[in-house]
């Protein structure tokens, strides 16, 4: 038989899949093993020091031993293990109690649903909210590209609020939400995460929190917080929106990657909303949710709850206490990142006029303003020339914005990797900024003299 290979047009898939955005991680990834020797502020990974092997199977071990324990025979607690389970999850109920003990978030467990990490959580809430052309979504920029991607694959219009230096004015929020129901938009919820974002690191105010609030029920619109470095954070935590909430506008996006460990791919969605049909019927979104999942993941692995569960039964139903010698690691290696930028950059050195950072209470990730165009082509410069990785902010702005701001992630180094990275970092920076002050000077004697510019300052001047 002579067949035809078959020879696919990209032009002819999804459009997302020459959207730059899908591109922004696997560009990250390449640098990384292109470069392995480079010090790394790109992952957002929890430190690997705090994880032994021998805890996942004490962990499940742990779970079968409390089904045994609350009357599931022999028969159920194999099945428990080896079968799929149900749709929304097998472990809602030690994961309600976890959020009363840990955020004072006061649910049932069936307003939960258990996803494959917070990303499923994410494409779960936009698929259902998103029912029409005009509806569209409103992010905090900069926000995490998960929630932005989740959207392009969705074909979901996504709509910037862009912060300010000191985060989100729920005056900017109203406008945007104004400004897109005169174009005949439907805004149907706002994303944000209110505590160490990523990537930012901002942390939201206790007045801002009750002031979206109240803006989200007056204008009819939800909050999709999503709030994963709470819980691996020092120091006493605000409020979740969750647990502020009243009027049922919230719904909590939550993962056990940071505060578990990243393999078990475990997150949740607490989505107690109430959802009505034609005939009157009362429902919860998690039920709808729930519908999607089954077409989507059919469930999520039973391993994985399991041991997830064990770790929760283990650590007294909450994380908490469990994550506090971590929490406290995060915190120093934070501070640290902070004191070595102020000791590469005094206040005495000119070019530490063009650099500054943010100082967040927690999380893993800072934000530095570098005085240079931070794109791709300079983070190949910095990773091939000096050793040293980062991520662009331009990535998180989907907006446009972020030029002149890098993002630097803590949690994944040693302090003395941190200390050489970022004396590496400060050396790229004085380079970068030199080439560019050589390149203005150039441009500037050229307009003075009339003569063309040579390709080499043109070059220069782009970066």
């Amino acid at each position: 038989m002579n067949g035809q290979t078959a020879v696919l047009r990209k032009a002819e898939l999804h459009g997302s899949l020459t959207d730059p955005l899908l591109d922004t991680m696997n560009f990250l990834n390449e640098i990384t093993s292109r470069y392995p020797s480079a010090i790394s502020f790109a992952p957002g990974r929890p430190y690997s020091g705090f994880f032994d092997t021998a805890q996942v199977s004490a962990h499940i071990e742990r779970y079968l031993e409390h089904l045994a324990d609350t009357g599931s025979s022999p028969a159920q607690v194999r099945d428990a293990i080896f079968q799929y389970g149900p749709t929304a999850g097998q472990i809602r109920e030690l994961i309600a109690e976890a959020l009363r003990e840990d955020e004072g978030i006061a649910v049932s467990p069936e307003s939960i649903v258990v996803t494959v990490g917070c990303q499923e959580a994410m494409f779960l809430a936009v698929r259902a909210l998103m029912a029409a052309s005009e509806d569209v979504l409103l992010v905090s920029s900069p926000c995490y590209v998960g929630i932005t991607g989740a959207a392009r694959l969705l074909d979901v219009t996504v709509v910037p609020v862009p912060e300010r230096d000191d985060g989100l004015h729920c005056g900017d929020l109203e406008a945007v939400i104004r400004a897109e129901r005169t174009r005949g938009r439907r805004p149907r919820a706002f994303y944000v995460v209110p505590d160490h974002a990523n990537p930012s690191g901002a942390t939201m105010p206790l007045w801002t929190r009750h002031e979206l609030l109240d803006l989200a029920a007056r204008l009819d619109i939800l909050v999709l917080e999503d709030n994963p470095y709470r819980l691996v954070s020092p120091g006493t935590q605000l409020p979740t929106l969750k647990a502020l909430d009243r009027e049922r506008r919230v719904v909590h996006l939550g993962s056990f990657s940071k505060t578990a460990f990243p393999g078990a791919r475990l997150g949740y969605a607490v989505a107690d909303q109430l959802v009505t049909d034609t005939e009157g019927r009362v429902g919860l979104l998690a039920d709808e949710l729930s519908k999607i999942k089954s077409m989507v993941t059919v469930n999520t692995s039973a391993l994985s709850q399991a041991a997830v569960a064990g770790l929760l039964l283990s650590a007294g139903g909450g994380i908490s206490r469990h994550n506090a010698e971590a929490a406290a690691h995060y915190g120093d290696l934070m501070r640290a990142t902070r004191e070595q930028l102020e000791q590469c950059f005094p206040a005495s050195d000119p070019v530490s006029r063009w650099v500054n950072w943010n100082t967040p209470a927690g999380g893993f990730f800072m934000t530095v303003r570098v005085p240079f165009h931070a794109d791709n082509a300079a983070l190949v410069r910095s990773a091939e020339d000096f050793g040293v990785i980062w991520t662009p902010m331009s990535y998180f702005h989907p907006g446009g914005g972020g030029d002149d701001r890098i993002r630097l992630s803590t949690s994944y180094l040693t302090p003395a990797e941190i200390g050489d990275g970022i004396a590496r970092l400060a050396q790229f920076i004085r380079t970068e900024h030199a080439t560019s002050v050589r390149g203005s000077a150039a441009a500037g004697a050229a307009r003075n003299t009339g003569a063309a510019e040579p390709l080499s300052t043109l070059g220069r001047a782009s970066r």
